[in-house]
């Protein structure tokens, strides 16, 4: 079979049934879990055939992470306010408290899932985790370029990771999920005085 045919035969699929294809992903995810999340499971639920859904998305890592890709609800890289932290505020203003809840349960349910799944943690950190480091120095080489932030500022390599720790942390020190209120503060009480902001 030509590429084209196989490209064609992967096309077949509209933006909305790959919506919808995603939405039931990330369902079947939060109701059983990673390692119990099956390809069977997913035709069934979608009313497709696995050979379909194995040609458009290779196997099950892939398509776990291109839902979870898929789900965000909007792009780090369209943001520029004309302030740090403007953007910063804006990247935790994309989603709503409830979506954080829920999108943070899924997101320790799959950082627990690639401590034994290399197939999972790879496709993650390709399509998902390299992106948002690229963006995220984006955003700050634009801060340093208006004089915001200083070049050698040493915690601008730690950026993404003081990001991530406040949004991964809360539920494992308070036991609440993380908040647009309580990453909002978070950022102007500890990312923007470390950048030196």
């Amino acid at each position: 079979m030509t590429e084209a045919v196989a490209a064609a035969r992967r096309s077949r699929i509209t933006p909305e049934r790959e919506a919808e294809l995603y939405g039931a992903v990330l369902d079947l995810l939060r109701e059983v879990g990673y390692d119990a999340l099956t390809m069977d499971a997913v035709a069934a639920r979608t009313r497709s055939s696995k050979a379909t859904l194995y040609r458009q998305w290779g196997g099950k890592a892939d398509l776990v992470v291109k839902a979870l890709r898929h789900s965000k609800r909007g792009h780090i890289e369209e943001i520029d306010t004309g302030t740090l932290r403007g953007d910063l505020h804006a990247l935790v203003a994309m989603e709503d408290d409830c979506v954080m809840a829920q999108n943070s349960a899924l997101l320790r349910g799959i950082a627990m899932a690639m401590h034994h799944n290399e197939d999972l943690r790879e496709a993650f950190k390709e399509q998902i985790v390299d992106a948002e480091i690229v963006n995220g120095r984006q955003m700050l080489q634009r801060a340093v370029d208006r004089g915001e932030v200083r070049a050698d500022c040493p915690a601008i390599d730690f950026m993404v990771h003081m990001m991530v720790g406040g949004f991964a942390t809360r539920t494992l020190l308070e036991d609440q999920p993380p908040t647009q209120a309580f990453l909002t503060s978070y950022i102007d009480a500890v990312v923007l005085p470390a950048l030196g902001v």
